[in-house]
């Protein structure tokens, strides 16, 4: 095991992987921006570096002051929890380079499942189901409507080297394909330096099914069965639950099967999420691998009774699973509500401010992390996220309850939180019976725009 640990993150995360540190008997240092010095998780550390100033470019994403503070630090090994620097092959080889371990997999397979058209070509070899499209980046505006007339509209545009919903677009049919097609590119250029796209056949009204997939270093790969990550607005995810409540059980037990032939494919170690859209016949199709640890995290780790930030140092460390597949059960039933600083009434405008009162709720089956307290100045310079509601409960209709009564416990005031629409969410008929997608918050929730005269 290591000694110590830096977290090479803000937030959140970075609370979560000092606890886990503390628990394991390491050491943590962690890295701040100026805009965080105040941030109270920092006094929890063994140490607190400063590395920059508020831009992320010049702190949480400068590769150099990170592996700088690691050297003054003397550290064994390196966190990067989740956004940032955390899918950066570069970053993994430059930590490993410099003998730091990179806890989370070779750069190798970050690098590979980074682009789109890598994976899926990985996955099609791994006989993991594809969404019918291109095999790899498309070439002339001519070549793409060829191929779009082929696959069948709609279709949908995607960037070759991003993620977040950047460079995505759906083309209905012939008459708005070229001009989709180079907003697509153009936003991939902006966003990722690469404008690549490729295209895929759309799926109406999905479901987005991910699975946790855990790697060691000795050949063992398992699965931590799934979690429904539908509830998204603009491709960010709002609410998770595990595991899927639509998903037939022996749809089940292929989509983890899938997921692991997929890891061993890639050379997969650590932690990481195979993400799958599932239509209304539960047939499911591969879209991508996030190689580090997801935000939704907790869900699993309630239902499973796994510490999945644990099993990364542990496995970053050298160590061997403790368990096999068939030792991991599902146990009840969790969902995540993420509470971002943002006005769901105006469009989800981001409200950067000073905490001025904090009332958490607790009970059992029911946990909360987050960085925030009474006090706390949420500096404007990053996303959003300020917390995480998570439930645990036997059935799901106990844990729906059990949201339900944590949601009207807690109380953020000073700022606008996106917990009066998590409240609206969970007295919806439709959100009870399971019956949504990845679309449905958007066609429910958000209220139409103004016309303009």
């Amino acid at each position: 095991m290591f000694q110590r640990i830096l977290v090479a993150n803000r937030g959140e995360i970075a609370l979560r992987v000092i606890r886990a540190c503390k628990e394991l008997g390491v050491e943590v240092v962690v890295v701040y921006s100026q805009a965080d010095r105040n941030a109270p998780y920092l006094e929890l550390a063994d140490r607190a570096i400063c590395i920059g100033k508020a831009q992320s470019t010049d702190s949480y994403l400068n590769i150099p002051r990170i592996i700088a503070a690691a050297e003054v630090a003397d550290v064994q090994a390196i966190h990067p929890g989740y956004g940032f620097l955390s899918e950066n092959p570069d970053f993994a080889q430059i930590c490993r380079d410099c003998n730091f371990e990179f806890i989370g997999p070779p750069h190798e397979a970050i690098r590979r499942m980074g682009l789109k058209t890598e994976a899926k070509a990985v996955a099609l070899a791994a006989k993991v189901p594809c969404v019918p499209g291109s095999s790899g980046p498309i070439g002339s505006p001519h070549e793409a409507m060829a191929l779009a007339r082929t696959i069948g509209f709609p279709v949908l545009i995607k960037a070759a080297a991003g993620g977040g919903g950047k460079g995505m677009r759906v083309s209905r049919d012939e008459s708005s394909f070229a001009a989709s097609l180079q907003s697509a590119k153009n936003e991939a250029e902006a966003a990722f330096k690469n404008s690549s796209v490729y295209l895929e056949k759309f799926i109406d009204k999905p479901k987005h099914v991910e699975v946790q997939i855990l790697a060691d270093n000795h050949g063992n790969v398992v699965h931590c069965w799934d979690r429904d990550c539908s509830l998204q607005r603009r491709h960010q995810k709002l609410v998770e639950e595990a595991p899927a409540s639509t998903l037939p059980n022996k749809v089940r037990q292929r989509l983890g099967e899938a997921a692991v032939r997929l890891a061993k494919a890639v050379g997969y170690t650590n932690a990481g999420t195979c993400e799958f859209l599932v239509d209304s016949d539960n047939n499911f199709y591969f879209i991508e691998v996030n190689a580090r640890i997801q935000v939704e995290h907790p869900v699993t780790e309630m239902t499973t009774g796994i510490d999945l930030v644990k099993q990364q140092i542990r496995i970053a460390s050298g160590e061997k699973l403790s368990f096999s597949q068939d030792q991991i059960v599902i146990r009840g039933h969790s969902f995540e509500c993420r509470i971002n600083s943002e006005d769901p009434d105006l469009d989800f405008r981001p409200s950067a401010g000073k905490i001025t009162g904090l009332r958490i709720p607790g009970g059992p089956g029911v946990r909360w992390d987050s960085h925030i307290q009474a006090g706390y100045s949420i500096p404007p310079n990053y996303d959003s996220l300020i917390g995480k509601l998570i439930v645990h409960a036997p059935t799901r209709d106990d844990a729906m309850a059990k949201m339900r009564r944590a949601l009207d416990e807690l109380v953020i005031e000073g700022v606008q939180t996106t917990i009066p629409l998590h409240k609206r969410i969970f007295r919806n008929e439709a959100f009870a019976e399971g019956k949504v997608d990845t679309t449905w918050i958007e066609r429910e929730f958000m209220p139409p725009k103004p016309k303009l005269d």
